[in-house]
């Protein structure tokens, strides 16, 4: 009669696994609860991921409204007084506030992004919010691309000199922001 846990029919106990099939069969087990415990770790990050993404209206920015970049509350005054501005008919924030270029605007989307979120995450930005000087340089050359027929002899063409012309220093209430 066959042994009923091996399957033995001569009643002996089967010889036991040479020690290398042990170890490999311990370091399967091994990389097997490593994997499920990685699955799990991976998930919760994607989880808190998505939850932050859907949280923060993520899909918003993504589109060129600009009742996107309202969504944080500092942004808020600056939003209502666009709505007011002379800009309002004829720009949007993403034409004035990120290159037109693909590469160039997704880097800068990028870069803000992360910035924005870091800042509103850990509640460390300044009130009211400021531009980077990379930020401003991205909205000089804009100004200067709409309206190169009026400041063409102002600005000669160069808009990163040392002492090129700001179009903010003098129109700071243009597109929104705190009126004088």
């Amino acid at each position: 009669m066959p042994d009923e846990v091996s399957g033995n029919t001569n009643g002996t106990v089967p010889p036991a696994p040479p020690a290398r099939a042990r170890r490999r069969g311990r370091k399967r087990r091994l990389l097997t609860r490593a994997a499920k415990v990685l699955a799990v770790i991976l998930g919760i990050f994607a989880g808190i991921g998505l939850y932050t993404f859907t949280y923060g209206k993520g899909f918003s920015y993504f589109s060129t409204d600009p009742a996107a970049c309202a969504n944080c509350h500092v942004m808020q005054d600056q939003y209502a007084s666009w709505q007011k501005a002379p800009h309002h008919a004829s720009a949007t924030c993403v034409e004035c506030h990120l290159p037109h270029d693909f590469i160039p605007k997704m880097i800068a989307k990028a870069d803000n992004g992360w910035r924005h979120s870091k800042a509103f995450t850990l509640m460390d930005f300044h009130e009211p919010i400021q531009m980077t000087p990379g930020n401003h340089k991205i909205l000089q050359d804009n100004c200067v691309r709409c309206h190169q027929q009026f400041v063409d002899n102002l600005v000669h063409g160069s808009t990163s000199a040392p002492d090129a012309v700001s179009c903010i220093q003098c129109h700071r209430g243009i597109g929104h922001g705190a009126r004088w």
